[in-house]
């Protein structure tokens, strides 16, 4: 019984001990500190006024000699961010320093994070360079992309790039391109050709879709482009169609998230070996990443050709 109770009173005294080292370590930043904290952080990063700032404690850095930590953390729109800033010993100057592990390459993390498992290609399957598209079928700077990509930049690199696209249709303001993104789909499971013929003819042909008064109408185009394309390439007619009825969304929503969680907020979002470009850029702007990329990998840079058009910026 004696031995019970001298083990629990050494356990308390040890979590004591441990409470007092950690006052000791973290220290509640004091009142006139932590409004000139918020004040400098509200006014260098223009934080509105209904979005909450809170300054935590001060604790001890070894990021720099002379200066503590603090973190601040940031609330608004249901969204929380904390952020960590170093602190001078004498509380006069503040810096935020931005850490970068050289042991990590942030576009192949990037890359790992995109599945694309099953997805058509075109192109050189064994290319050490990837370029993926999260693409919509009824956005009109996705066509724009498209165009610029098949043929133009497909001729100069495809024997040395491989090229796949990724649904994240818009269906807010795109109400018939999720629809198309299943249709699509549809066709890949079959033949891979099929899937590539029909991206090429909506991109080229969407107003044949627009055109179409009613919701209804409009899905009923695509799956007429969808079973011409079926009949084009030989595929089983019976499986088309019933995968075409059945219209799972699954796949294009798993996408669709995949896009949200790297950071895709538009289309078109083309990542070249991870490196990302936003929107339906000039022709040069997607050379000089698949060229930075191909010397990246070691791999020799095609001979240039003049463009015949290029296509408007976002």
């Amino acid at each position: 019984m004696l031995r019970r109770f001298l083990l629990i009173l050494i356990r308390r005294s040890l979590l004591i001990l441990l409470l007092v080292c950690l006052g000791c370590v973290a220290q509640s930043a004091p009142p006139d500190i932590a409004r000139k904290i918020e004040h400098q952080v509200r006014a260098f990063y223009t934080i509105p006024v209904d979005v909450k700032v809170t300054v935590g404690a001060i604790t001890p850095s070894n990021d720099m000699p002379g200066y503590d930590a603090v973190s601040v953390k940031i609330e608004g729109d249901g969204q929380q961010k904390d952020y960590k800033f170093l602190i001078s010993k004498d509380r006069s100057t503040m810096l935020r320093v931005t850490k970068f592990n050289l042991n990590k390459d942030p576009f192949a993390d990037v890359m790992s994070k995109i599945d694309v498992t099953g997805r058509p290609t075109r192109g050189a399957k064994s290319a050490k360079v990837v370029a993926v598209n999260f693409d919509d079928f009824e956005c009109p700077f996705c066509s724009r992309m498209h165009q610029t990509l098949f043929p133009e930049i497909f001729k100069e690199y495809g024997d040395r790039v491989v090229f796949i696209y990724k649904d994240d249709p818009l269906s807010e303001i795109h109400p018939w391109a999720i629809h198309a993104a299943v249709d699509a789909n549809c066709l890949a499971v079959q033949n891979v050709d099929a899937y590539w013929d029909f991206a090429d003819y909506i991109h080229a042909n969407k107003h044949e879709v627009d055109m179409e008064k009613t919701p209804a109408a409009r899905f009923d185009a695509i799956d007429k482009i969808t079973m011409l394309q079926g009949q084009k390439h030989n595929l089983d007619v019976t499986k088309l169609q019933s995968c075409v009825k059945a219209q799972n969304e699954d796949a294009v929503r798993a996408s669709m998230k995949e896009a949200d969680d790297l950071g895709v907020n538009g289309t078109p979002a083309l990542f070249i070996n991870g490196q990302k470009i936003d929107g339906a850029v000039p022709i040069s702007e997607v050379r000089a990443a698949l060229d930075a990329a191909l010397k990246d990998a070691g791999q020799p840079v095609p001979q240039h050709v003049q463009s015949s058009a290029a296509p408007s910026s976002r």
